[in-house]
């Protein structure tokens, strides 16, 4: 088998740990790994197949040789230092929003539109969707392709981790401070996040909605190849550490039972369907951390549409909401197109 020079950027952040350890469990044909990162993360090494590899200091020479570049480090640097990647002849397989929404760049995840990995010669550039646009798009492809989504109104629950480590910490510091009386301190968030909702994910634009709420309307569209489908959607960040929770009611063109619809997701590449009520058994976040698998319960008919349903999306924003995704995309380039 073939190997490959592999780089990822942002290593030592959340979803790039994360990369790294899906790496290595998923077997994925590694030549050579290079851990990039900012001078803060100097000193640093994370394990990889045994082996303690030190981080290195991010920069324009830093592609020489690579072949796939995994990148989560934030937009500005996906923006500065992908294109860098990208000349050389590296593969880039993007976390971020920066190239999302490019008509030459594209967008995908591989249980729904494997066959987009292809314009990646375009500009040497694959974009991996937003976290919570993953996970409802790969539970409702099906559907779709089944009976035609007219319209989706979306409400997420998305845990800090989707933030980065620091939420992960505050949430942690927060709650400590409460239980012990103290006073809480608020540094990632406008608004203490322990044992509350925020209505708040990025920033607000002049539409009223959030960049988040926007990014699940634009990308379910781009991803799903229709620009008929109608979105709405509320994003709120909760006091989960990890996976996302979305309740998704989809209006279809025709009749679409939820009988119908569990036997159409329990096929379904990457979805696990939890879906027993009388038992207590639906999709929770703490049993989707960890797991690879998009969850989907509380399917149910609305019955205020003609054909609609209601469900319950849970996933894990770390793993299948970004670095598994990453590494998948990665996987489907090599067996086809490198």
């Amino acid at each position: 088998m073939k190997t490959y020079n592999v780089a990822v950027v942002g290593a030592t952040g959340a979803v790039g740990n994360e990369m790294v350890k899906i790496l290595e469990e998923r077997k994925f044909p590694v030549k050579s790994l290079k851990l990039l990162a900012s001078e803060r993360s100097i000193g640093k090494s994370l394990e990889f197949m045994g082996t303690d590899l030190p981080v290195e200091v991010l920069d324009e020479k830093s592609f020489k040789g690579v072949e796939i570049a995994l990148f989560s480090a934030g937009g500005s640097v996906s923006l500065k230092y992908a294109p860098i990647a990208a000349s050389e002849g590296c593969v880039v397989i993007d976390n971020t929003s920066a190239f999302r929404m490019e008509p030459d760049v594209p967008l995908v995840v591989p249980e729904v539109n494997p066959h987009a990995i292809k314009d990646y010669k375009k500009r040497n550039i694959i974009a991996n969707p937003n976290c919570s646009t993953i996970q409802m798009v790969v539970a409702l492809k099906p559907l779709h392709d089944y009976a035609k989504i007219k319209r989706i109104v979306v409400s997420t629950y998305q845990s800090v981790s989707g933030t980065g480590k620091k939420a992960i910490f505050e949430l942690e510091d927060q709650v400590r401070a409460l239980l012990m009386n103290k006073k809480v301190e608020k540094k990632v968030y406008p608004h203490q996040i322990a044992f509350n909702c925020l209505p708040h994910i990025d920033v607000f634009l002049e539409n009223g909605y959030t960049k988040e709420e926007m990014k699940m309307v634009n990308e379910t569209k781009k991803i799903m190849e229709d620009d008929t489908i109608k979105v709405t959607a509320t994003t709120v960040r909760v006091p989960v550490f990890y996976g996302h929770s979305e309740s998704v009611n989809v209006e279809f063109e025709r009749k679409i039972t939820p009988e119908k619809a569990r036997s159409l997701l329990r096929k379904a590449p990457g979805v696990k369907v939890v879906d027993n009520p009388s038992k207590n058994l639906y999709p929770l976040a703490i049993n989707a951390a960890g797991k690879d698998e998009v969850f989907v319960g509380r399917i149910r008919k609305d019955d205020t549409v003609e054909y609609g349903l209601n469900m319950w999306i849970v996933a894990d924003n770390v793993r299948k909401g970004a670095a598994l995704n990453a590494v998948q995309i990665a996987e489907i380039l090599i067996q086809k197109y490198l």
